[in-house]
């Protein structure tokens, strides 16, 4: 893993944000995975401010989303398709016919099959991640298999309550129980990994994925089988690290 760690929440949105553009210019086909949740705001407002700004295209960009709530329309202000679309593709040039965004509605076995196609179809050249508290990538949760692909999952009470405290005003019965995920081995087949972990919440799953030995109760340890990711830490996320 390549490891860097930053002074805060911003320097590390700016860092990421120049891996992203040069994968866009650099390939300007890329397929892109993306992640959703409080960490990577700034990166897509960066990434906003850059089009309009630059003209740096997304015409030919194919985008894949790590998960979507399990019962939440598209359109509903909380599911990640509305979140995309409102902090990111709105004000990019990208073709909408290239985006997808896993369906929370529906048969789960069909959905879960049909991404599972896309992904295959469409290989990911740079997945971007954040980590959950309790370490989870996408919505893989504790316990989820390191060789699970896109799938159904319960969702942890920690998990629930860190997107009340974020996204539901607080509102814990207002959050989806469930969602279709992205699974460890869809993300660990992309060619490039970008993680991004801010705040000393995140430090404990952190000090796991980098430190300690691979176990599925870390999802984002199985991390280390992949061999070209790159960590952007600000100092409080990598407090606990003792290589540094």
């Amino acid at each position: 893993m390549n490891v860097i760690i930053v002074k805060d929440y911003e320097e590390a949105s700016q860092k990421a944000f120049e891996i992203m553009v040069e994968q866009v210019k650099s390939n300007p086909n890329s397929a892109l995975g993306l992640a959703t949740g409080s960490t990577p705001l700034r990166l897509y407002e960066l990434m906003r401010e850059d089009h309009k700004k630059n003209g740096t295209t997304y015409k030919g960009i194919r985008t894949f989303n790590l998960d979507e709530y399990y019962g939440l329309a598209p359109t509903h202000p909380q599911s990640y398709h509305y979140f995309m679309c409102h902090n990111l593709f709105d004000e990019l040039d990208i073709d909408m016919n290239n985006v997808h965004v896993p369906k929370g509605e529906g048969s789960i076995e069909e959905e879960t099959e049909a991404y599972n196609k896309l992904l295959e179809e469409n290989p990911i050249d740079l997945q971007l991640l954040g980590i959950g508290s309790n370490g989870h990538i996408g919505f893989n949760e504790p316990g989820t298999s390191f060789d699970s692909t896109t799938h159904y999952i319960q969702l942890k009470e920690s998990t629930i309550q860190d997107n009340a405290r974020l996204f539901f005003n607080g509102n814990i019965d207002e959050v989806p129980t469930h969602a279709v995920t992205m699974g460890i081995k869809n993300i660990l087949q992309a060619k490039k990994v970008l993680l991004i972990a801010c705040g000393e919440n995140k430090a404990i799953a952190v000090k796991g994925m980098v430190e300690d030995e691979k176990n599925v109760e870390l999802p984002a340890s199985a991390l280390q089988d992949h061999d070209d990711v790159t960590l952007i830490i600000d100092e409080a996320a990598a407090s606990l690290l003792t290589k540094k």
